[in-house]
């Protein structure tokens, strides 16, 4: 019997982590609070499926059961059986703490309770919770189809079993793992980019060099496979800005605080490739 995977988000992490979860066996349900955002995911995990077999990497036949194994819903109490609860909700710490008192009444007692967030740390959200060693972070990365890693977070309560239940899941949709063990805000990843995009941010906002420089720097003198600044165009300006001002927030440590430029970006609507200008113009 197929193990079940609730997701509460569907936005293009949540989307990404039912694909792959799917593509690997689970039965998902998808939960967000509109249908449009669930028919827009819904097409997107489709047409990624496609392109994956339009390249050989996936049989139609794969695609289409993988599809199948995938249902959406507007309603929060379908997570209620499921083994594992993955929150891809809005970066936002009072949203999330309020799903998660929600899905505390809901779920069965022995599931594990998981959030996407990038930088927001595990024990707060917890907290509000009456299982706070059941609950972990699992921080994927986007497109998540297409990038390996999976961050594991564990809260200060977060127990042994819960973190191996998150690796296990995490393994079984084909990421690879790293444990971060001491909860963080930021913990390794967001922590590290959110560091160099600030400063690249900085050296472009004074005037030092070009954005393509920059980035031309990081690709051929440190072997990135992608420059600071490209980088936070992928990911989305607003969402890196957001998440370094949770950092800063949480450490006061001056290298997180988002620069003005990235702020005033934001402000404008200039947020990276989803907008058609961030950085660069797309």
């Amino acid at each position: 019997m197929a193990k079940k995977l609730a997701v509460i988000g569907a936005g293009l992490m949540g989307a990404g982590i039912a694909q792959v979860s799917a593509q690997a066996g689970y039965d998902v349900v998808l939960r967000d609070v509109t249908e449009e955002a669930l028919g827009r995911a819904k097409d997107g995990i489709s047409a990624s499926y496609a392109k994956f077999v339009a390249k050989g990497k996936l049989t139609e036949a794969d695609a289409d059961a993988a599809l199948a194994r995938i249902t959406t819903t507007t309603e929060l109490d379908a997570a209620a059986d499921a083994e594992i609860v993955v929150e891809a909700v809005f970066e936002k710490i009072e949203i999330k703490q309020q799903l998660f008192r929600d899905l505390d009444g809901l779920v069965r007692d022995d599931a594990v309770l998981a959030s996407n967030t990038s930088a927001i740390p595990i024990t707060k959200i917890a907290a509000v919770t009456k299982r706070p060693e059941r609950v972990v972070g699992t921080h994927f990365f986007s497109p998540v189809p297409l990038m390996q890693l999976c961050e594991l977070v564990r809260g200060y309560k977060t127990d042994d079993a819960t973190l191996a239940a998150a690796r296990t899941f995490a393994e079984e949709v084909g990421k690879t793992v790293i444990v971060v063990n001491r909860d963080v805000a930021g913990f390794v990843t967001t922590r590290l980019i959110s560091a160099l995009v600030v400063e690249a941010t900085k050296l472009y906002e004074s005037g030092v060099a070009t954005a393509e420089d920059i980035d031309t720097a990081c690709r051929l003198g440190f072997g990135h496979t992608m420059g600071p600044l490209a980088t936070a165009d992928l990911t989305g300006i607003d969402i890196l800005t957001h998440a370094t001002g949770n950092i800063y927030t949480e450490t006061q440590d001056e290298k997180f605080a988002p620069p003005e430029l990235m702020r005033r970006m934001v402000d404008a609507g200039d947020i990276g490739r989803k907008s058609g200008r961030g950085f660069y113009n797309y």
